[in-house]
């Protein structure tokens, strides 16, 4: 495990700042990975994915697509996703890729996404958006537009869960299917009996350790794949 340091920032984004949490080993330059939030905002658990990703060796940084806003509360949740300018967000998603690109401690200068359930679904659509990403890895992140999947050009890990009730397994087939008709490098795992959210170790009810165990080892295996 490498030394980490850890401060909140802004970034130029869309002409103005995007806050984030950027995270990064003390030493040495790394590849860069942009974190991005589920729906309940920049809360400690993305953050402390974001350290660990900086333990193993990427800068990583985690824009804070509500501005400052965040819950614990599902229905309070949903409104800041519903309420969320999904284009203004791809665009700090892109403005914090930028800014990672920028860095001296950043190398390759092809920057990684990542994201968890209203965050997977974002990584889908940026990577619709921009061919600058080195690999992406969705986690629970709903594919419903077929027609954005067809632009994506990036190596592409898709992880799901099978009783996950908000995402039919028929949906993740499709997106697979879309992927492999397009030639995209892609894999896409689904976990038996994992419900949505199976990777947020801070809502235990939900929380199933040994797929978000072997997701987070297929995770760091992609980025080491595709981006060292």
């Amino acid at each position: 495990m490498l030394e980490i340091s850890s401060q909140m920032i802004k970034f130029p984004s869309n002409g103005d700042s995007t806050p984030g949490y950027l995270v990064q080993p003390t030493h040495g330059k790394h590849p860069g990975l942009v974190v991005i939030q589920e729906w309940w905002g920049l809360v400690p658990h993305i953050k402390e994915v974001a350290e660990r990703f900086a333990r193993q060796g990427f800068v990583a940084l985690a824009p804070d697509l509500y501005h400052g806003q965040a819950t614990t509360e599902p229905d309070e949740a949903r409104k800041l996703a519903m309420e969320l300018d999904r284009e203004r967000a791809v665009a700090e998603i892109q403005a914090a890729m930028r800014f990672l690109e920028a860095q001296q401690e950043v190398v390759p200068k092809r920057v990684g996404l990542i994201g968890w359930c209203m965050g997977g679904s974002l990584v889908i659509s940026t990577a619709a958006a921009s061919e600058r990403i080195g690999a992406a890895v969705v986690f629970y992140g709903r594919p419903t537009d077929l027609e954005l999947v067809k632009r994506i050009r990036t190596p592409l890990l898709g992880l799901y869960g099978e009783v996950d009730h908000g995402i039919p397994i028929q949906s993740v087939q499709a997106f697979e299917a879309e992927l492999k008709k397009q030639s995209v490098p892609h894999e896409i795992h689904i976990y038996p009996g994992a419900q949505h959210a199976f990777f947020n170790d801070s809502r235990p009810h939900i929380y199933h350790p040994q797929a978000a165990q072997d997701a987070w080892q297929k995770t760091l295996a992609w980025f080491n794949k595709y981006m060292r």
